[in-house]
């Protein structure tokens, strides 16, 4: 069948717009605000890729550009503290993973605060993000789209729990603080972890803890069930991740 050159260019621009706008990936812009050297953790959901090898290091004001593919799932958290050799081996106070400068797939240790995201899924190109306290807390954090959007929220928890945590759930390195464990963490009973019998909305409250949590930090998760107000939607192409983001 004879394709007319009108048509034909007509349909090779829709091809290239549709590749352009459904294809592009995402960037994630980090930067540390904070008055100390961290070392960011990221790991990719199952059967996401994890960028830069999963931790890389960023002295105080500095920022890191990661790119991540179309619909990326994955979780960023700041681990503090670290010390690690030549080799790139060693450990951080909180949220260490593999002992290592690069957490290659591993999760950091809680309590550590974590900034989770979905860019986007087969049935939705929404974005869904969220500040997350349900592995406790380590560092302030706050995630935003570059330029804002129409229905685009900031998660974060830009206080530090760390000057009010109740002493049950304190973690020092030297006589400081320097992490507030969850209710889950510290008593480890199904009760505050939202598991077994209580693993639905209906049965699994929060605690005094989570409620302090929250009142401190409203626009993050304090437990596992709570408000989906937390969760931020939007669409954007491009997001800055901020430890110890300015008030």
């Amino acid at each position: 069948m004879f394709i007319k050159p009108f048509l034909l260019f007509t349909l090779l621009t829709l091809f290239l717009f549709l590749s352009s706008t459904n294809g592009t990936g995402h960037q994630l812009i980090v930067v540390n605000n904070c008055k100390e050297s961290i070392w960011p953790g990221i790991l990719g959901g199952a059967g996401h890729p994890t960028p830069k090898d999963g931790g890389f290091h960023l002295i105080s004001g500095q920022e890191a550009v990661i790119d991540v593919p179309p619909k990326w799932s994955g979780r960023i958290w700041g681990r503090q503290d670290c010390n690690f050799s030549a080799n790139g081996r060693g450990s951080c106070a909180t949220g260490d993973c593999s002992g290592k400068t690069q957490c290659q797939g591993l999760g950091g240790t809680p309590p550590a605060t974590v900034v989770e995201m979905t860019l986007g899924t087969s049935i939705s190109p929404l974005h869904f993000y969220d500040v997350s306290l349900v592995d406790g807390f380590n560092l302030p954090v706050s995630m935003k789209p570059v330029g804002g959007g129409i229905g685009c929220g900031m998660a974060s928890c830009d206080v530090d729990l760390n000057l009010c945590c109740p002493s049950a759930l304190e973690v020092r390195v030297g006589g400081r603080v320097v992490g507030c464990k969850s209710a889950c963490l510290a008593m480890r009973s199904a009760r505050y972890c939202c598991t077994g019998e209580f693993s639905d909305p209906k049965s699994c409250k929060p605690t005094l803890f989570a409620h302090l949590f929250k009142a401190m930090c409203p626009r993050a998760y304090s437990y596992a069930f709570d408000d989906s107000s937390s969760l931020n939607k939007c669409r954007a192409s491009r997001y800055v991740i901020t430890f110890c983001p300015p008030k």
